[in-house]
């Protein structure tokens, strides 16, 4: 089955990614939430803290995640897409080919 240009199908770890994301914040927080229920056996600053510790996480796995350069293989993906997406498959695939004539 082949993808007409311009169409994009995600990998599955690439449509999994954000719950990669989601589930390590959870993690995080009721982690701490439990440490934090221990400590001062007081539900609501529980709540407060898990939610709070939740938030931080996620916007840090996501900043962190914009801010790491693609490797070899993501860049190709993505030269090849955009390739795709320009129409320029039927000129060569060929790095060494040469250019076309205007």
């Amino acid at each position: 089955m082949t993808q007409s240009p311009g169409e994009y199908k995600p990998t599955r770890r690439d449509m999994l990614r954000p719950v990669e994301y989601v589930g390590g914040s959870a993690i995080a927080a009721i982690f701490t939430g439990a440490i934090v229920l221990m400590v001062t056996r007081d539900w609501t600053m529980s709540l407060i803290v898990t939610g709070g510790v939740f938030i931080v996480v996620l916007v840090v796995l996501a900043l962190l995640a914009m801010a790491i350069k693609p490797d070899a293989t993501e860049s190709a993906e993505l030269d090849e897409a955009e390739a795709e997406a320009d129409g320029d498959r039927g000129r060569g695939d060929s790095p060494d080919a040469p250019p076309p004539a205007h």
